[in-house]
């Protein structure tokens, strides 16, 4: 499933790719500071380059016996390439490592054309995040905690969107995407400011199966920020800025729906996802920084009978509620090269028409260069991973000990 390994590769104006790189060497283009390794051909025009990483060790109690699995894990690994080409044309292509514990195999993650006029009106076209909650726009390198999607194959967060579903684009009924993305377009901007800040998007959502009239995925997602105004590229998010970008407060609420969007073909469903998410970020007087992140889910799906959900297959979609809510305080004094940052954080899935799971999640990062250089530590309790993806009547799974160590580097 997509959802065991959906992340977001938002590094703007970062990327990496080593042939163009030693091209741009050898042509003598002078190194600029946007970030990364970026290179400047003229006035307007720019290629940067970059690399993310992320790796895990976890170590899981067996209820039957008593003992604990030991796995190491490459969570991510993604290349970075974006570049201007006109003073208002901009272009991004991102790749993934898709199913890097299994010999591994590099993927197309973003491939965007980038129409950048006006802080009010902008236009993205190809394959991009669907806009959806800020969980899903911080993706795995910018969210606060290293384990807020999946670990391994252990699935650790609230039900994933539709484009999240599969970690292949198929036209068989069984995928609306890959790792949140998909190819579309999306009309976003911001007024007042930036403290209202809007993306609107058209997708091609569910291929195939269910929904056989190849009706399309709209998405919308609009936030307001009641203090300092956040600062990503696009449409993006972070889930902390480590106090760097002053006191924040941000409201925000998405919605996705597509009409035959969920089930199986010849018993179709209507799909709509709606989220609300909140991050209040507070700097103290010490220097210490206070960071709260919470979101809520609620899915639906109009029609697909019982007996067809029952029976498995098709576009099985998550119906019911969700809450992930953490809190984070980091300390303002320097201990060797990092911060430290203790955090805790409740996660609970309220399926309909099946069992209930949460977890229960305490640890503590060092923070070495904010998103750039991070070591977390981290103990989680609860059946949200044993019980998993399974929504029937019938979902069993036991209340489980899980110790994560995850590693996170990027340029």
């Amino acid at each position: 499933m997509s959802g065991l390994y959906e992340h977001k590769a938002h590094k703007q104006f970062r990327s990496f790719w080593p042939s163009v790189l030693l091209t741009a060497a050898v042509a003598g283009y002078s190194s600029v500071s946007l970030a990364g390794a970026t290179f400047k051909i003229d006035d307007t025009k720019w290629l940067s380059l970059g690399a993310g990483l992320r790796t895990s060790f976890t170590s899981v109690e067996s209820v039957a016996d008593g003992k604990w699995s030991n796995d190491f894990f490459v969570d991510n690994m993604r290349l970075y390439v974006n570049a201007q080409i006109h003073e208002y044309i901009k272009l991004e292509i991102n790749s993934e490592c898709q199913t890097c514990n299994s010999g591994g195999e590099l993927r197309l993650l973003d491939a965007i054309g980038k129409f950048e006029v006006h802080p009010m009106a902008n236009l993205w076209v190809g394959r991009m995040l669907v806009p959806a909650e800020r969980r899903e726009m911080n993706g795995p390198f910018y969210s606060a905690v290293h384990s807020i999607y999946v670990t391994g194959d252990r699935i650790s967060g609230t039900p994933f969107e539709p484009a999240d579903f599969n970690v292949k684009i198929q036209n068989d009924g069984t995928s609306a995407g890959s790792f949140g993305r998909d190819d579309g377009a999306t009309f976003w901007g911001s007024a007042w400011d930036g403290r209202i800040q809007y993306a609107l998007g058209i997708f091609q959502g569910l291929r195939g199966g269910a929904n056989k009239d190849d009706n399309l995925l709209y998405a919308q997602r609009l936030a307001f920020n009641f203090w300092e105004v956040e600062k990503n590229p696009g449409y993006y998010t972070s889930g902390t800025y480590y106090g760097k970008g002053g006191d924040i407060l941000t409201l925000a609420v998405s919605n996705q729906y597509q009409e035959d969007g969920a089930g199986i073909e010849g018993d179709a469903g209507n799909f709509r996802g709606t989220s609300i998410d909140l991050l209040l970020e507070k700097v103290l007087g010490n220097g210490g920084v206070i960071t709260l992140n919470g979101e809520y889910k609620n899915y639906g799906i109009k029609g697909f009978s019982m007996a067809s959900r029952k029976a498995g297959g098709g576009f099985a979609m998550f119906e019911g509620n969700a809450y992930d809510m953490s809190g984070m305080y980091l300390f303002p004094q320097k201990i060797g090269i990092g911060q430290f940052q203790p955090f805790v954080r409740y996660v609970n899935v309220d399926p309909i028409n099946s069992p209930d799971r949460d977890m229960y999640e305490a640890g503590v990062n060092y923070v070495i260069d904010g998103h750039n250089a991070r070591i977390g530590l981290s103990w989680q309790y609860g059946d949200l991973t044993t019980k998993g993806l399974n929504y029937t009547d019938t979902a069993t799974g036991d209340q489980v000990n899980t110790f994560l160590l995850g590693f996170q580097y990027q340029i």
